[in-house]
């Protein structure tokens, strides 16, 4: 703990309030979201269909505005969109819990989507922007603040949610509009750098984002990870309750826990090892194969042995949460070293829509298979793809490498 209050302190006085707005963020957002379903279904008797509709509203809201807030934050600022998305939030979620029609539902959902997809690539323009030459360090700082926030999130969720379901959506959206308030009063307006400036018009802005093709390798490159990340609300579940049927349920719950933990625990310290020894590139090859070797264990268990099962599981859990805390600061550096230092909003609100699209795709594949390996009895399959997803990753990001294509481009000159 004094290692992170330390590292924290030596950053400006911007980048330390961006990392608290994430810690409240992931705070506030978990502590309601794991439970939104339950409320839909059980407290407001929404049928299955109508409960996927608002919940799906949401992530496509989010995942499918990513390059609308990235857009806007270069084109205006960053501190704008922070603001807008915390505001737009703050609504979304009081909503949530003081309507129960579907449109209205509809609505706060869709509204608490696009929240996300205003501030998430403005914070990251920013915070990348105010660390200056210590991006790596940033990231991995700002990834232990948003994963603490995950980790404790729920639990003051639950404790809320013993009272009452309103609460928990009353006190969510208050932390956003205290977030609001705070940002308006403390958050330095940054102005861009000649640089990186936007473009007249927003298609010729885009244009200067997929004409980079270096940075649209990368992104390619890296849409499996998104996917094995996301394995922990899908084949792990899965897993857990095929092999130990109600307790699945709990065993999952322990599983998120340790994910966050791991992260929370490891980040600063894994980030420190990984660039002693490592090349930025090296150390995103290493963390993407230790994330596809998550899944070897699930798929050397025997079937039938619920304790080998449980292992497996928290072994997969350890080594995917430690591969991705490798990774995630050096994959958030080298899309700014790719973008060459301009339109970086416009450049992560991009890569964060590819990554969505490539987590959807990737959960009806993973989904699919899971139950054609379930018919054969041969579950060892799913483990096997993830691994191999990860396997392609790495060599994909080592190929880039090795060609020159993860360095920082010449710099364009605007488009016209």
């Amino acid at each position: 703990m004094m290692h992170l209050w330390q590292q924290t302190r030596s950053f400006p006085p911007a980048a330390r309030l961006l990392m608290a707005n994430q810690f409240a963020i992931n705070l506030a957002f978990y502590m309601l979201m794991p439970y939104l379903a339950t409320h839909l279904s059980d407290g407001l008797g929404l049928a299955a269909w109508a409960v996927g509709l608002v919940l799906g509203v949401r992530n496509f809201s989010q995942q499918g505005m990513f390059l609308i807030g990235g857009t806007l934050a270069d084109r205006f600022g960053h501190k704008i969109p922070i603001m807008a998305g915390c505001l737009l939030r703050t609504l979304g979620f009081g909503l949530l819990g003081w309507v129960d029609d579907l449109p209205a539902l509809v609505a706060a959902s869709a509204a608490t989507g696009f929240a996300g997809a205003l501030f998430n690539p403005a914070v990251r323009a920013y915070l990348a922007a105010e660390a200056g030459e210590r991006r790596v360090d940033a990231f991995a700082t700002f990834n232990v603040y948003y994963q603490a926030g995950m980790l404790l999130g729920p639990l003051v969720g639950l404790a809320l949610l013993a009272a009452d379901f309103r609460l928990v959506c009353t006190v969510a959206a208050a932390l956003f509009a205290a977030l609001t308030l705070l940002q308006w009063r403390a958050l330095p307006a940054r102005h861009r750098p000649t640089g990186n400036a936007a473009p007249d018009g927003v298609l010729a802005q885009w244009r200067g984002v997929v004409t980079n093709r270096p940075f649209l390798l990368f992104s390619a490159a890296m849409i499996g990870s998104y996917v094995l990340t996301f394995q922990v609300y899908l084949a792990l579940p899965l897993a857990a309750t095929d092999a130990l049927g109600a307790d699945g349920t709990t065993v999952t719950s322990g599983l998120f826990v340790v994910s966050a933990a791991v992260a929370v625990v490891g980040q600063l310290r894994l980030t420190g090892w990984a660039k002693d020894r490592w090349q930025p590139s090296d150390a995103l090859v290493r963390g993407l194969a230790a994330m596809g070797l998550a899944f070897v264990p699930l798929a050397l268990s025997p079937r039938g042995s619920a304790t080998a099962v449980l292992v497996s599981l928290v072994v997969a859990v350890v080594l995917l949460a430690a591969g991705s805390a490798i990774v995630y600061p050096f994959e958030m550096d080298t899309v700014v070293a790719l973008s060459g230092n301009r339109l970086v909003a416009t450049h992560y609100g991009f890569y964060n829509t590819v990554s969505g699209l490539g987590i959807t795709l990737g959960n009806l594949g993973t989904g699919a298979l899971w139950d054609v390996a379930g018919r054969h009895h041969a579950t060892w399959l799913t483990w096997a793809a993830l691994t191999a997803t990860g396997t392609a990753c790495a060599a994909a990001v080592a190929a880039l490498a090795r060609t020159g294509r993860l360095t920082a481009p010449q710099p364009r000159p605007a488009a016209v």
